[in-house]
């Protein structure tokens, strides 16, 4: 059996807007220095710099991974909020993050932050609370807060 190869599933790069310095041509060039077999770009909220990573990440035979580090809504404490990975595993799932993504940031903005409402049950869907549908994984964590060491199943979104 091969020896497993290590992957990075949470990247902040340049396009995080507030917490990433990593440029992405280094980072992708990087990885496949190292062997990486594929390479997540995770940026906070956002996924402005897909197009450049995706070219990029194919140009040298590393399999590019679309996801995003999102806010997740806290019902308890607004001021609160959870962060929660989100990947995507089909083209449907680039799609439900896109739209999840933009009505985070046009009808939940707070404090400067686009969050996400929580997590609605199969027919329990409303305009505040969408159904995040499939074709993507979910992580929550990202070593922060009350969520700290906890991570999701890796349930399907669905």
């Amino acid at each position: 059996m091969p020896a497993p190869r290590f992957v990075h599933l949470r990247l902040h790069s340049e396009y995080s807007v507030s917490d990433g310095i990593v440029r992405l041509d280094q980072a992708v060039s990087r990885a496949a220095a190292d062997g990486m077999p594929a390479l997540a770009l995770t940026d906070l909220a956002n996924l402005f710099g897909l197009v450049k990573f995706y070219g990029a990440a194919r140009a040298v035979g590393v399999k590019p991974i679309i996801g995003a580090d999102c806010w997740l809504q806290n019902p308890g404490d607004r001021d609160k909020p959870v962060r929660m990975l989100l990947l995507c595993t089909s083209r449907a799932g680039y799609l439900r993050l896109c739209d999840l993504l933009s009505r985070a940031w046009l009808r939940n903005q707070y404090r400067a932050r686009g969050g996400l409402p929580r997590l609605a049950r199969r027919g329990d869907r409303g305009p505040d609370r969408p159904f995040w549908g499939g074709g993507g994984r979910r992580r929550s964590g990202a070593g922060c807060g009350q969520c700290r060491g906890r991570r999701a199943p890796g349930a399907r979104l669905g």
